[in-house]
């Protein structure tokens, strides 16, 4: 079996970022990152252009998210994004120049961990889904014109009742081809109306602990037809999966895994083939002091790997692991994979505390 090599490149380690995506925002067909307060240049992002000034909060950046959504149906791709202590969730509007983007608030809301991203409708366009843990689960969707073009608009639908909790998936958990919303307690069902058919119902069936990551990845880690739960410890350590299975009434039990306990701070994560061997494995890393010291583990060397996934059984491959201080680099809160060079190999681009950093996939 071979693995796959990483080339890593310090794209801009000065910069204390949180989370990034890539797109193609100039409009010249080469992929750029966006990054927090700026977007960088391919092919080399070397370059690179301001997007607007962003609000520090001690160590953090108030940048938790940067999804790409052409919101105004102007044909230029545009950012949501949102954080911990701005209050809402916004857009960012590309200007299509290298000009400034402006802000524009789209609703006002609690304290937001992240967003996430599933077209929960399979209307073409993906749903905004907020993890804001001292609120209901709820869910934006962009309201588009009679071309299909995005206005500017969002309508809101609320789908839970109690606290969403900190700890969001997506993922069919009872097999009836309906998608569910995992929390951290347990799962929201997708009423026979559909989505937008009013509240969810709620399953309390297990309790997470550590703050769980978002995402919580649903995913059948045995083979044996059942979706699994992964989830990381985003604010402690350990690394775990959750068996699906049945007591002596037909009643849907889960059995906590550990995976990996030796390293904290597993705050994201995404299912990928990363060594394009047509399997998904379980790319992550660390979010590199993602409570400012305040978390077991949190100043402890940062590291970016997968995880290979046979017979229920996760195998650790390192892509970088050391101090922040010697260009070391970790995940951050929302990390992208993508193809940048063309390769069709999946890159890793990584934001954090520790600056933004590019694996390639070689």
């Amino acid at each position: 079996m071979s693995y796959p090599k990483f080339r890593k490149m310090a794209v801009d380690p000065g910069n204390k970022c949180e989370a990034c995506s890539v797109f193609d925002v100039n409009g010249d067909g080469i992929p750029d990152i966006v990054c927090g307060g700026y977007w960088y240049e391919g092919p080399n992002f070397r370059t690179r252009h301001k997007i607007c000034d962003i609000k520090p909060q001690g160590d953090y950046l108030c940048d938790f998210s940067d999804y790409p959504m052409d919101v105004n149906g102007n044909g230029k791709i545009d950012i949501i994004t949102s954080s911990w202590w701005s209050g809402g969730i916004f857009w960012r509007e590309n200007p299509g120049d290298n000009g400034e983007w402006t802000t524009h608030k789209i609703i006002d809301c609690g304290s937001c961990e992240t967003v996430r991203y599933f077209d929960i409708d399979n209307c073409g366009t993906a749903e905004i889904f907020p993890n804001n843990p001292g609120e209901p689960a709820f869910f934006l969707k962009l309201v588009k014109d009679a071309q299909g073009k995005g206005t500017g608009k969002f309508d809101k639908y609320v789908i839970g009742e109690q606290k969403a909790g900190h700890g969001m998936g997506f993922g069919d958990i009872d097999g009836d081809g309906k998608i569910e919303l995992i929390l951290n307690t347990g799962i929201l069902h997708m009423p026979e109306g559909g989505p937008l058919a009013g509240l969810w119902s709620f399953s309390e069936e297990y309790k997470m602990e550590s703050g769980p990551s978002v995402p919580i990845l649903a995913h059948d880690v045995n083979g044996d037809g059942h979706m699994d739960i992964i989830v990381g410890a985003g604010h402690g350590f350990g690394l775990f999966w959750y068996e699906q299975g049945k007591d002596e009434n037909g009643k849907r039990t889960w059995k906590c895994h550990t995976i990996d306990s030796a390293w904290s701070q597993y705050h994201d994560m995404q299912m990928a083939d990363i060594d394009g061997d047509g399997e998904l494995e379980l790319v992550t890393g660390k979010r590199w002091r993602a409570h400012c010291g305040n978390d077991p583990g949190d100043n402890e060397a940062v590291f970016t790997c997968y995880y290979k996934i046979k017979d229920g059984r996760f195998y650790r491959h390192i892509i970088d692991y050391g101090n922040p201080e010697s260009g070391h680099s970790g995940v951050g809160i929302y990390f992208w994979l993508d193809d940048l060079t063309g390769n069709g190999k999946l890159d890793i681009i990584a934001p954090g505390k520790e600056g933004l950093y590019v694996f390639f996939n070689e």
